[in-house]
């Protein structure tokens, strides 16, 4: 199945809106022992977090960050480890666990705001984009890991999905990898699509056109 895909904006930027949602910024706030959390205006919430993040040391701030949002992925030991790397690397872009990396990229960003530069920055991509079914009869819902084959077509060879998903990306192979490569995939109406991803993984110079034809061929059932 063909469709047509138009890039209409490719913006870059360092914190994904929304991620963090009052509850965080509550719980948070009371881990950095910050009194009376619960009864401060929402809207000053964010500038108190930040505020109370920074009377911590920040490899221990890093730890209650991280602790809060990753305890049930990673180990006490894993956190402590991800914690001294936070500070001199970006590994939100190279933590293997690709699932992983949309929360690791979050608590980056909140630390890194936080001490003003302390921690490494990181980048993401938010993409809007048009998928047109060349095939009026097509009937297919855009899921992440189908964004992901079609852009193949328009992404350059250079980009490090091709390198490291090139099979997944151009063959009928799944591609479970794709939930943790697409951090959000919105739409309303299956045709205009708002995406967020890492820079690192998808960034405007990967683009060898704004538009552009992707495949997508859909698995046959065996039964």
């Amino acid at each position: 199945m063909k469709y047509k895909i138009k890039i209409t904006s490719i913006k870059t930027v360092d914190e994904i809106q929304d991620y963090w949602t009052t509850k965080d910024y509550i719980q948070l706030l009371e881990k950095f022992n910050f009194p009376d959390a619960g009864t401060a205006k929402k809207e000053n919430l964010y500038e108190l977090l930040l505020m109370a993040i920074t009377d911590f040391e920040p490899k221990e701030a890093a730890v209650i960050v991280l602790d809060h949002k990753l305890s049930n992925y990673l180990t006490e030991g894993q956190i402590d480890q991800v914690s001294n790397d936070m500070l001199i690397d970006t590994v939100c872009e190279e933590y293997p666990e690709i699932e992983l990396q949309y929360a690791l990229f979050n608590c980056n960003q909140l630390l890194f705001k936080a001490f003003n530069g302390t921690f490494p920055s990181a980048n993401a991509t938010l993409i809007d984009c048009s998928i047109t079914p060349i095939d009026a009869n097509a009937d297919v819902k855009i899921t992440k890991e189908i964004l992901l084959k079609l852009f193949s077509n328009g992404l350059s060879d250079r980009n490090i999905l091709k390198r490291l998903f090139g099979a997944q990306m151009d063959e009928n192979a799944e591609f479970p990898e794709a939930e943790g490569i697409v951090w959000q995939l919105n739409s309303k109406d299956n045709i205009n699509f708002s995406i967020a991803t890492s820079e690192n993984l998808i960034k405007d110079a990967d683009f060898l056109s704004l538009e552009f034809e992707g495949d997508y061929e859909v698995p046959v059932d065996d039964d």
